[in-house]
C-alpha cells in the first residue's frame, strides 16, 4: 500500500498473502486502474489468474460520516482464475465472438 495519491508503478502486484505470483504482466495501469494477468500458485495449485484492482482513498467514518484519510491502497475488482487449459480454450472462442458482436 502507497501513502500518496499516485500508484507506485514498480509496486508487487496486489494480491491476497496466500497466493504465490510466479510470474506476471501488467496489461494496463494508470491512476486509477490496473489490469494484469498472472501466472501464481495458489493453495498448491498453478492458476492463470485475471485481475482488475481500482486505485482508492482509505476512508473511515466520523460520527455518522465517511471521511478520507489521506492514504490510498488497490482494491480488487475483478479476479478470474483459470486452473486447466481445457477452460480456457472453451472460454477463449466465446470471448473473441462477444468482442466481435460487440464491435470491440
Amino acid at each position: 500500500m502507497s501513502n500518496n495519491n499516485f500508484p507506485n508503478p514498480n509496486e508487487p502486484f496486489p494480491v491476497d498473502e496466500s497466493i504465490q505470483v510466479i510470474e506476471g504482466t501488467t496489461i494496463y495501469k494508470n491512476n486509477k486502474w490496473w489490469f494484469a494477468v498472472l501466472l501464481a500458485n495458489s493453495f498448491g495449485h498453478n492458476k492463470v489468474m485475471i485481475y482488475q484492482w481500482q486505485w482508492f482513498e482509505i476512508k473511515r467514518k466520523e460520527g455518522d460520516k465517511w471521511v478520507g484519510t489521506g492514504q490510498f491502497k488497490w482494491k480488487r475488482k475483478q479476479k478470474i482464475g483459470f486452473n486447466f487449459s481445457k477452460d480456457w480454450d472453451k472460454s477463449k472462442p466465446v470471448v473473441d465472438e462477444y468482442m466481435k458482436k460487440g464491435g470491440l
